[in-house]
């Protein structure tokens, strides 16, 4: 897999002042932002741009030597860490994959075994003198005692190495880890360069993918090769059932919805509150604004303090959605309590 990737076009400015400051370049940077918004390319694209041996205005050349090693994926001096179940996605190898024995299915942890192999990577010198990358994504993928080895390396720093960790949320993330880091927020990108920017990848309805993905265009890239529409037609059919008065039947949908990894319909429901509370105050709806009469409907009838308590349960429910007791009760509930959240207040 090619390791030499371009900004994207709303990070260009940023890269270009942030990299201008090489000279004085921190060993560790923590890149943070919104989910989907191109935080782990931007954070390959500066490693390309670290390691180019001819860089131009501060960023990868795409044509010299240490380029052409980044393009066929196998430049010395950068490592990838993140988790082997992610490797696999990206096409990558994982050490886990080759060992022999029976099959196990690939981490979702960055394993601490993945930072004292770094060892000896860091105790050699770098290929052509100068910098050597290590790019960790997603930060939050470190359990506490992989976090507390980085954060013993992060404390003598190897010499001539930086370290990129990408983050949606650094305060999720152990605060002493966070401290060694400097921190690079990435904003969310304009909708206009965002709609621009989803038309040239050819994607149709952009302007209701990008609602639905809360803005973050590679989000709504995702959503939309999905295969699935902006908004899906459960949760279209539950809305508009509570929005008419007639309710729809919670053992049917929490059966259809057994067939969804909860992560996916907790994340719809989740948006959906988020658009009921706005409309409980008069606000224009965020994510889908298909269904935005049915959901001021339903905001008029409902309690806001009610809407608001529901959204910050299903926050809590999203942190343990993969690990629920009883998975066709836990999906149950969660429609139920959705469900009365949004019935007439008093």
């Amino acid at each position: 897999m090619s390791d030499l990737l371009p900004f994207l076009p709303w990070q260009q400015d940023i890269a270009e002042t942030w990299l201008g400051q090489r000279d004085r370049f921190a060993h560790a940077w923590l890149i943070h932002g919104l989910a989907g918004i191109g935080k782990r390319q931007f954070a390959l694209a500066a490693a390309a741009s670290l390691l180019c041996e001819s860089p131009q205005r501060g960023m990868a050349c795409m044509h010299c030597a240490a380029c052409q090693w980044l393009s066929s994926g196998n430049h010395p001096d950068l490592r990838r860490i993140r988790p082997d179940a992610l490797a696999a996605e990206e096409g990558a190898a994982t050490a886990e994959q080759d060992t022999e024995g029976p099959k196990k299915a690939p981490s979702r942890d960055i394993r601490v075994e993945q930072l004292r192999t770094l060892g000896n990577w860091f105790n050699t010198a770098t290929h052509r003198g100068g910098w050597r990358v290590a790019v960790l994504y997603p930060a939050r993928a470190m359990n506490v005692i992989t976090a507390n080895a980085l954060l013993k390396v992060l404390e003598e720093p190897p010499a001539h190495t930086v370290f990129l960790l990408v983050a949606d949320a650094p305060d999720l993330l152990l605060p002493t880890l966070v401290s060694r880091c400097r921190r690079l927020p990435l904003p969310v990108p304009g909708a206009e360069q965002s709609l621009q920017w989803l038309e040239s990848e050819g994607i149709a309805n952009a302007d209701q993918w990008l609602a639905a993905a809360g803005g973050a265009p590679l989000l709504a890239r995702q959503l939309a090769q999905s295969g699935s529409g902006p908004c899906p037609d459960w949760l279209a059919g539950f809305i508009s059932g509570l929005a008419d008065g007639r309710g729809q039947e919670i053992g049917t949908l929490a059966d259809e919805l057994e067939k969804v990894a909860p992560e996916i319909w907790i994340d719809a429901l989740q948006r959906i509150f988020v658009d009921l509370s706005l409309a409980s105050v008069g606000t224009p709806v965020r994510y889908f604004p298909a269904l935005a009469r049915h959901t001021q409907r339903v905001a008029a009838q409902a309690s806001a303090a009610q809407l608001s308590e529901m959204g910050k349960w299903l926050a809590q429910q999203r942190a343990v959605a993969n690990h629920p007791l009883n998975a066709k009760l836990f999906t149950h509930s969660a429609l139920q309590r959705s469900a009365l959240a949004c019935l007439p207040s008093g």
